[in-house]
């Protein structure tokens, strides 16, 4: 082979490795580029996501949203915000204020033992019934004016939703779904918060005539309606000037009506017959 030969091949590969080198660069740029873009995308991934659990975290519930919301007042409401509940005969001269939490066991041992006899007096025109429910076993609390929505559980404020969605449609509705309720039947245990479900809450309608397959009422749990007014009635609970706080708690005339022992409401029909009548003649 010449020299000339051998000089022309060495020429020739080394300008086919300078090729294959530049190539080479060119890939590696591509691939860096490739990194370097995912890299970014997935830091930006990862910071909308976190961006998005702060977002979640922060967002209010439900029921803190309800407390920002207009109040719509069902039927048969007077006062500030639909909150005065007052039902009954015109001609009857006095009003027996009934304190009560839709959660509470007490409550409802309450109306198992001594709601007929509730009811009878009233029936008789014998007093106007008002209802002040509170939401405290959700532990609800009053801050500053305002009601603060506590962490144990929605049924109370949910019941109570209800119970504004039962008022709108009759007073006679509102009693009978209220029975029901607390009755042992449907009144779940302390601890179990049933209330939350509105279904539940629909289920124990359907024992209520006026509420059986009732849309406007159905829709009006689904939608959370009177979820404004349950909260607003709960505040009015928390700041009552009747110095109650607890549930079940009776006043008339701005006095605590109380059982055998003279401190908590009367348990028994035979205690009630004999606080109310002592609270009649007063």
């Amino acid at each position: 082979m010449s020299k000339r030969n051998s000089q022309a091949a060495k020429t020739a590969a080394r300008e086919r490795l300078r090729i294959e080198r530049e190539r080479e660069a060119k890939r590696a740029k591509v691939r860096r580029q490739i990194i370097v873009a995912c890299s970014v995308v997935g830091v930006l991934a990862v910071a909308g996501g976190i961006g998005y659990a702060v977002v979640q975290a922060n967002k209010p519930s439900q029921w803190e949203a309800a407390l920002d919301e207009k109040i719509v007042a069902p039927a048969n409401t007077t006062g500030k915000n639909g909150t005065t509940v007052v039902i009954g005969k015109d001609s009857a001269k006095k009003t027996l204020k009934l304190y009560e939490d839709p959660r509470c066991p007490v409550c409802a041992a309450f109306e198992q033992a001594v709601g007929s006899t509730v009811k009878k007096d009233y029936d008789e025109g014998k007093y106007k019934l008002q209802f002040v429910g509170g939401t405290f076993l959700d532990g609800d609390t009053e801050e500053d004016g305002k009601l603060e929505v506590g962490s144990r559980g929605e049924g109370s404020k949910n019941a109570m939703s209800a119970l504004g969605a039962a008022l709108n449609v009759s007073p006679e509705a509102f009693l009978e779904y209220k029975e029901a309720l607390y009755s042992a039947k449907y009144h779940p245990e302390e601890s179990d918060d049933k209330f939350k479900s509105d279904d539940y809450l629909i289920e124990v309608a359907d024992s209520v005539d006026a509420l059986k397959d009732n849309t406007k009422f159905q829709n009006a749990v689904k939608n959370g309606t009177y979820d404004a007014w349950a909260l607003a009635m709960s505040q009015t609970f928390n700041t009552n000037k009747d110095g109650v706080s607890g549930t079940p708690s009776l006043v008339m005339d701005g006095k605590k009506l109380t059982g055998s022992d003279g401190q908590n409401a009367p348990m028994t029909a035979d205690e009630f017959n004999s606080a109310i009548e002592a609270a009649l003649k007063a």
